[in-house]
């Protein structure tokens, strides 16, 4: 059964039946913007996300950032599932818009941290996106065999008037792999901004 997490809450990648996670994925969902005209019609306004997965190592230095630009960890551990630059224009579909897949195995052994990042590509603010969640699952871009963890990135206020955020953090303690569920927004404007926050503020 999957654990509906809550800001700030910490737990441990392990089954029911005491084996850990080692390859899961971290998919992101999100919708379009609604905007009303004066005589009542609505059109959808295309919402371009970006997830994106920043390593660092325990001093807490950057490693290498896995985003649109740059598909698959040098280790290939990490890969990203491509640029969505629409949202659900249509709705919510139940299905993820980007994917982040992370293989534990093969993870360079100087990472010590494993943090997931949300930007607003176009600086449209997260106020005004109807949903956006994210999800931690075992199985493939295309097909999930366990959901994990469930987590709502937008659900107060507090996200009004920003455009980048740290969904959450992996981090390595006694040689097994934690999850820190963070979703805060930030104050930040691009990808670098939130990737340097995060490596102050919540590692």
């Amino acid at each position: 059964m999957a654990i509906n997490l809550q800001k700030g809450q910490r737990i441990n990648l392990e089954k029911n039946n005491g084996s850990k996670l080692q390859n899961i994925c971290v998919g992101i969902n999100w919708g379009a913007i609604e905007k009303k005209s004066l005589f009542g019609s609505v059109s959808k306004e295309a919402v371009d996300l970006d997830a994106s997965c920043a390593l660092y190592n325990d001093s807490k230095q950057v490693i290498e950032t896995v985003y649109f630009r740059n598909l698959q960890s040098k280790d290939g551990a990490i890969r990203h599932s491509g640029d969505d630059l629409t949202g659900d224009l249509d709705g919510d579909d139940g299905l993820d818009n980007e994917i982040i897949t992370v293989d534990f195995s093969k993870l360079n052994p100087a990472v010590s941290f494993v943090t997931f990042i949300l930007n607003s590509y176009r600086g449209q603010d997260f106020g005004t996106i109807p949903f956006a969640s994210i999800r931690i699952y075992e199985g493939t871009p295309s097909k999930v065999t366990e959901v994990f963890a469930k987590y709502d990135i937008v659900n107060d206020a507090g996200f009004k008037g920003h455009v980048s955020m740290i969904m959450g953090v992996f981090y390595k303690r006694n040689g097994e792999w934690k999850f820190n569920a963070i979703g805060e927004p930030t104050k930040d404007k691009r990808l670098e901004e939130t990737v340097n926050t995060a490596a102050q503020n919540y590692l």
